[in-house]
């Protein structure tokens, strides 16, 4: 099961041979370093532990010390796998490992909004403009019964919104250039410019 770290380039389009036009998005996949190969017996669940963008900064010394003899790295992220035989620590996994037709699932992190409204939140109708309803169009209307006398837990309100982890299933690479590590991935993926994604095949 091929995996790899990438980071977000922006949106694009590619065209195919009968001349219709397939939107993608642009990222550049790795190169990244293995740099711990987790197994059930000495950590319960067996995972591949792989680092992306190396960086100049100083790193924090439990980091440090974990990364020693390997390649300073910003990001430090792991997938589950149960084939950990073609693994080896310090290896490098670049966009070769994706080939085009692959079906991949994409993790990143969505767009953060600051704090919303029921309206653009939730998708809430609001109140009526007129006949006695000043101020109320973007209100979110009763928020519960006399009975039990407390707000509900999950109840729709406004709040944070954004900036959480979203997962998007079967999209398409179009196309690899394993000179420049980049893979063309057919639709949208989440987060914004330059924010970390991990892809892994189905």
């Amino acid at each position: 099961m091929p995996f790899i770290l990438a980071k977000k380039i922006g949106l694009s389009q590619r065209f195919k041979e009968n001349g219709n036009v397939v939107p993608i998005t642009l990222v550049k996949a790795g190169p990244c370093v293995i740099t711990q190969i987790k197994t059930a017996e000495k950590d319960g669940y067996m995972a591949v532990q792989i680092g992306f963008e190396e960086t100049k900064k100083p790193l924090s010394k439990p980091k440090a010390g974990h990364l020693k003899d390997l390649p300073k790295v910003k990001f430090l992220k792991e997938f589950r796998t149960k084939e950990q035989g073609a693994f080896e620590k310090g290896k490098i996994i670049d966009a070769s490992v994706f080939k085009p037709g692959d079906k991949v699932k994409v993790t990143g992190t969505s767009k953060g909004k600051g704090f919303q409204g029921v309206v653009r939140r939730h998708h809430f109708k609001g109140g009526p403009a007129s006949h006695g309803h000043k101020d109320n169009l973007r209100m979110p209307g009763s928020i519960g019964a006399t009975f039990p006398q407390h707000v509900m837990k999950g109840l729709r309100m406004a709040g944070h919104m954004g900036s959480e982890k979203v997962s998007v299933r079967n999209l398409e690479i179009i196309e690899v250039d394993q000179k420049e590590n980049l893979l063309a991935i057919k639709g949208a993926v989440p987060g914004a410019r330059n924010s970390l994604l991990m892809i892994q095949t189905l």
